[in-house]
């Protein structure tokens, strides 16, 4: 509380506008304040720039990126976190408390702030503008093409899919999910509550059971049906596991393995 305190006297005693970095200087130091700017800015950024990343970046259980991250400090998400390593960015998403962005804008820190992504023209939007903010277009660009190339070639989503996460959690057939699914063929079955039951398990069974091993060894009540004997069955037999950790963001992580799913689906 009283290192707040005294980061608020400061703001207070200096000017509210963020100053404007010109356009051909670059940050050389940039923290991210949440996992999906975290993962943006480690696939973006000059290992130089990045000063430092949230403790879920450093996670294993949370992304396929923690090795990369544990080169950087760790913070906890506030602004307050990473405000004495002097960043000149700030990268965040979805938001936050009012008073942290009229900190840093009393600081001086320019942020970006990025929305949550809803759809593929949103993530190759982030991309863009992470890549822009960096100085790095070209960086952004190597992504992007890569994206284009999955859309160009993408086949008819042909294939019954349901994605299966902890607790029988699906997605829905029109969210940013279903879009990278049908990028390998797949087509997102739309169910209620955006549930998976036994029942449907039983009587009507995918093509393709898209299975998410995101925190896998945490069961709780609700997960235990998946190991009963015909739920088994069913998803032996239709299952492609995927690594649950890229679906969180839904950002960049999922361009390889959609590439990973239509050589699968292809054998």
């Amino acid at each position: 509380m009283r290192a707040f305190a005294s980061l608020l006297i400061i703001s207070l005693a200096l000017p509210l506008a963020v100053p404007a970095l010109p356009a051909h200087a670059r940050p050389q130091r940039v923290a991210s304040l949440n996992l999906c700017t975290d993962e943006l800015l480690l696939a973006l950024g000059a290992p130089d720039q990045i000063v430092s990343v949230t403790h879920l970046a450093q996670s294993p259980a949370e992304t396929p990126l923690w090795r990369q991250a544990r080169r950087y400090r760790r913070n906890d998400g506030s602004l307050l976190s990473v405000a004495m390593l002097r960043p000149d960015l700030v990268l965040n998403m979805g938001g936050g408390a009012r008073d942290r962005l009229r900190i840093a804008a009393r600081l001086g820190i320019p942020t970006l702030d990025l929305p949550f992504a809803r759809s593929l023209g949103d993530v190759e939007t982030s991309i863009r503008r992470v890549a822009g903010a960096l100085g790095r277009p070209q960086a952004g660009a190597s992504l992007l093409r890569r994206i284009a190339a999955l859309r160009a070639t993408a086949p008819p989503p042909r294939l019954d899919a349901i994605w299966l996460g902890g607790g029988g959690r699906t997605v829905a057939p029109g969210g940013l999910e279903a879009q990278w699914m049908a990028l390998a063929g797949l087509r997102q079955r739309s169910l209620r509550g955006d549930r998976v039951s036994l029942e449907t398990l039983l009587v009507r069974p995918p093509q393709v059971l898209l299975r998410s091993d995101y925190r896998q060894g945490q069961y709780s009540g609700e997960q235990r049906w998946l190991a009963h004997p015909l739920a088994r069955r069913v998803r032996d037999a239709n299952a492609i596991v995927t690594d649950g950790r890229r679906w969180t963001c839904m950002g960049p992580l999922l361009i390889g393995e959609v590439e990973r799913l239509r050589r699968q689906l292809a054998r």
